[in-house]
């Protein structure tokens, strides 16, 4: 993610559809957004990514708080763009977990779902993610405390399915 990815990133941050399955759910402000930048894009312990589809911007993926000591790290994402062509989720997430788990050499990668979110507990779940444990009544969503669910693939777990995600996807590997 660039400076320059910053207005189309924010506008689809504070849609209703993407605050909805957000831990934090205000509308932020181009200021917030601006130090929330600033703050991550040189860090160490984290990636933001834009995902392109034919060279469009389409989605973002940030992963988080990498720990190279002990080999792991979050991930959160959203596809931005509505509708968005079939697939895009599964190919956003086929790259993602592949920059993880390769390019980044994670072993080990973290979620938290709103226990709300089935969309998304199904999308981990086929990715090769294994729930780990539920926080219950964690976060706070139109005034009512909810549960969220952490999960978690390992390499090991995403080799398993890798390849089927990419049958899926593009046909091969």
């Amino acid at each position: 993610m660039s400076p320059t990815d910053l207005d189309q990133v924010l506008a689809w941050r504070n849609s209703p559809r993407i605050r909805a399955a957000m831990f934090s759910d205000h509308i932020i402000t181009i200021e917030e957004h601006r130090a929330w930048f600033q703050k991550v894009q040189n860090s160490e312990g984290s990636k933001l990514l834009i995902f392109l589809l034919e060279d469009i911007a389409v989605g973002v993926v940030n992963i988080t708080d990498i720990d190279f000591r002990h080999n792991h790290c979050f991930w959160g994402f959203y596809i931005g763009i509505e509708p968005a062509p079939s697939g895009t989720g599964l190919a956003m997430g086929y790259f993602a977990l592949n920059y993880a788990f390769g390019e980044l050499g994670i072993r080990k990668l973290c979620s938290e779902v709103i226990v709300s979110n089935t969309t998304s507990l199904r999308y981990h779940h086929r990715l090769g993610f294994y729930e780990e444990g539920q926080f219950r009544e964690h976060v706070k969503k139109d005034g009512i405390y909810a549960d969220v669910i952490r999960l978690a693939c390992f390499r090991s777990d995403w080799e398993k399915v890798k390849r089927d995600i990419a049958q899926r996807c593009f046909g091969g590997e």
